[in-house]
């Protein structure tokens, strides 16, 4: 099976969710934590991992055609460095680095919470890779709480594209999060993306669901 087919069969088995959902009633989602990680282009990968190097695929993400790849990087600054920082594909057409605001702030870096692609105000850091390393300027974001959705679902949620909202996540710790982005696209499937600080802020655990809070 190749990529194409592959990607395929997870976006029929998605959509079958998804649907299974839309027909239940239920006004939840599920909410994941993003740990610190990188998205390379083309030049960035071979760069750091070799000429014709090719990301490889340890486990596809939740969103359709996403996936954790088996290549690590180590992340430095004057201040310091993180060790084995997950590398993301597929590649994209620009690098950029999302970290919690705990990690920029251990390494010193100056950066804006932005949604994922806004490089705007991006901060700089040297990415270390087993066959070299670059300094990428303008690069470094902590990415902002947002929730992936498919037209059928914002429709049945009551929101648009790019619609700030707010987010009750139950638990130990039950937390409101406010200006949370709504993401929509028929590429996307339903979940709520946060960094690892908001996660432990509200004891999140593997099952955990968020609903929009009035």
């Amino acid at each position: 099976m190749n990529r194409q087919e592959l990607e395929a069969v997870i976006r029929r088995v998605v959509e079958q969710y998804q649907d299974n959902l839309t027909g239940s009633g239920d006004l939840s989602f599920p909410v994941e934590a993003s740990a610190n990680h990188v998205h390379l282009t083309r030049e960035a990968v071979e760069t750091l991992f070799g000429a014709g190097t090719e990301l490889t695929c340890d486990r596809q993400l939740s969103q359709p055609g996403e996936f954790l790849s088996g290549q690590r990087l180590r992340l430095a600054t004057a201040k310091g460095e993180l060790g084995r920082v997950a590398v993301l594909g597929p590649e994209r057409s620009a690098v950029q680095v999302e970290m919690s605001l705990t990690d920029l702030r251990r390494l010193g870096i100056k950066a804006p919470v932005n949604l994922s692609g806004n490089l705007n105000g991006a901060g700089d850091i040297c990415l270390i890779g087993p066959q070299g390393a670059m300094w990428v300027k303008g690069c470094v974001i902590a990415a902002r709480a947002h929730i992936h959705m498919r037209p059928e679902d914002a429709a049945r949620f009551g929101v648009t594209d790019r619609q700030e909202v707010k987010v009750r996540v139950e638990g130990d710790r039950t937390v409101v999060f406010e200006h949370v982005i709504v993401r929509v696209s028929d590429r996307f499937a339903l979940a709520m993306h946060i960094d690892f600080d908001e996660a432990n802020a509200c004891c999140l655990g593997k099952n955990s669901r968020g609903t929009i809070a009035p």
